[in-house]
Parts: structure tokens; C-alpha cells; sequence
């Protein structure tokens, strides 16, 4: 399967989000089993910003987005090259002529 490469350049500011995946299992008495869930259980999840860019540049992201939002390719900002989806992104006009591009990628794996 071929997946599609996200070449963009972001702005600095970029924020990393991790929350570790577990099973609970929770007993009358208080007592709480804890384990982690499957052997990809700490997903990365980064929030990014694409700041006034002009309108190609802006409708070219948004446009890959909307085709490859499922799975992509993308290497995040400390070099860690992974699978990726994007569940929603928002778009402004900050200024004439120019769009901002607000966007969180989820690590995926086995796509």
C-alpha cells in the first residue's frame, strides 16, 4: 500500500500530547488491575500550526488533508518518522491575502 507523504512545514510552537493507553479493571473492594493496552500504547498526538500562508499554499495542505486524512506519512519535529491521520483541522484568515492552517496529527499503527 502507498501511502502519501505530508511535506509541509510547520511553525515553531508545535505541542507533543501523550496518554498512554491502559485496561482497567476495577473490583468492588477498590482494588484496580492496571496494564498497558497492546504493544503500541503511548500514541503521539501533535497540535500544529501552518501560520499566514498564501492561498496556494493553504488550499494545497487542506487539500491533502481531505484526501489522505485517513493515513499519511509525516516525520514530526524531533525527527521520528510515522503513520499519521488527521481528524480535523481548522482554517482562518488572519490577513488579507494570507490563510493560518491549525492542525492535530495522531499517531496510527498498522495502516
Amino acid at each position: 500500500m502507498t501511502v502519501a507523504t505530508f511535506t509541509w512545514t510547520h511553525d515553531y510552537g508545535a505541542a507533543l500530547t501523550e496518554e498512554p493507553l491502559v485496561q482497567r479493571a476495577q473490583f468492588g473492594d477498590g482494588y484496580e488491575q492496571v496494564a498497558a493496552a497492546g504493544i503500541n500504547n503511548r500514541p503521539r498526538k501533535w497540535s500544529l500550526n501552518f501560520e499566514n500562508r498564501d492561498y496556494a499554499e493553504a488550499d494545497a495542505l487542506v487539500a491533502f488533508l481531505r484526501a489522505h486524512h485517513l493515513v499519511f506519512d509525516w516525520t514530526d519535529p524531533d525527527g521520528a518518522p510515522g503513520r499519521w491521520q488527521c481528524k480535523s483541522w481548522q482554517q482562518s484568515h488572519p490577513a488579507p491575502l494570507v490563510k493560518s492552517v491549525a492542525a492535530t496529527f495522531e499517531e496510527v499503527f498498522g495502516r
